[in-house]
């Protein structure tokens, strides 16, 4: 089985275009977490940057993350990314060395 996979996405928001881009990742939410492979989907705004977007992710395997990434409820934000973002998405993997909170 492999292990679990952990990620935190980092979407910086134009200032100007800020309010589509929450309403998009917003409605990313419910039917990400009803996926396959979905352990949690969390959405948070950084404290000081409200343009700041950061998702907190754990995957069952690497394969379901990369079948989220293909799934048509992203097509909104991958189809804007130009226009509503001040930079690229940014990905980092996490390897957990701890145990799962209980």
């Amino acid at each position: 089985m492999e292990k679990v996979c952990t990620i935190i996405g980092t979407v910086v928001a134009r200032p100007e275009t800020r309010e589509e881009l929450l309403a998009i990742l917003t409605a990313q939410v419910a039917p990400t977490r009803a996926e396959p492979g979905c352990i949690n989907y969390d959405f948070h705004t950084d404290a000081d940057d409200p343009c700041t977007f950061v998702f907190y992710e754990n995957w069952r395997s690497k394969a379901d993350l990369d079948d989220h990434l293909k799934m048509p409820h992203l097509k909104p934000l991958f189809d804007r990314q130009e226009a509503l973002l001040a930079c690229p998405v940014e990905i980092r993997f996490l390897d957990m060395l701890s145990d799962w909170a209980s």
